[in-house]
């Protein structure tokens, strides 16, 4: 579905990936994990079309996007939740839900999608009319992940959705990325919390300044002493 192959970015002199493959293979949860600085949100930027490449290429559906502006890659299918969520304030939960399916013209399947959302967030149901500035930060990130949801994502990259939740509230997150998948979502997934990053992963890379220097299924991963020592306080 997706494959990137020998991808490099640089930041003026600073070379943020040097030569980073991976592959998403569809229905799958792929996870990407590494320390701050690995270069992982650099690596959904290029793929999003956000940052310039200077290297390499990226294939979504048999497409080459390599050049593609990030407008085109989203029309596509190709969807990212920010880090740190990216709420707009001022708006209320469901106008921010709508935002998600402005390049939509379905008023029915809409529609369809925004119940959806509320069955799966139920508390975004409850707040539709508030202003997401004052969700919490857990309903905030519930809501940066549904309204991505109403852009019809047939890939979803997640960056750090875990950032700053309380461990009940991270449990949640992931046993809605988990269900997000099953109803046919496939997913790449950044994050720090290697632990439940790698629990819940089909493949798993862990990127090291700008490297890829291991992969494997998720539950290899989990058992590699290099990872546990690394990052999971084994």
């Amino acid at each position: 579905m997706l494959e990137v192959k020998d991808l490099h970015v640089h930041y003026g002199v600073i070379e943020a990936l040097k030569g980073v493959s991976l592959q998403v293979e569809q229905g799958k949860i792929v996870s990407l994990i590494g320390a701050n600085g690995a270069g992982k949100t650099t690596m959904l930027h290029a793929i999003s079309g956000i940052v310039k490449k200077s290297g390499g290429s990226i294939a979504f559906l048999g497409n080459d996007i390599t050049k593609a502006k990030a407008k085109n890659i989203v029309e596509q299918g190709l969807i990212q939740v920010p880090e740190g969520r990216r709420i707009f304030t001022g708006l209320t939960v469901y106008e921010n839900l709508m935002m998600g399916a402005f390049l939509r013209k379905d008023k029915e399947g809409i529609q369809k999608d925004l119940q959806r959302c509320y069955e799966l967030f139920p508390i975004l149901s409850e707040r539709t009319n508030q202003d997401a500035a004052t969700l919490s930060g857990g309903e905030q990130q519930m809501l940066a992940m549904a309204r991505a949801l109403m852009a019809q994502p047939k890939l979803l990259l997640l960056d750090e959705p875990s950032m700053g939740l309380a461990p009940i509230l991270v449990k949640e997150i992931f046993s809605i990325i988990e269900e997000i998948n099953k109803n046919g979502t496939t997913i790449l997934l950044i994050e720090q919390n290697a632990k439940m990053a790698l629990s819940i992963a089909d493949k798993a890379y862990v990127l090291e300044t700008g490297n890829i220097v291991l992969e494997g299924s998720g539950k290899e991963l989990l058992n590699s002493a290099n990872v546990q020592k690394a990052y999971l306080g084994g």
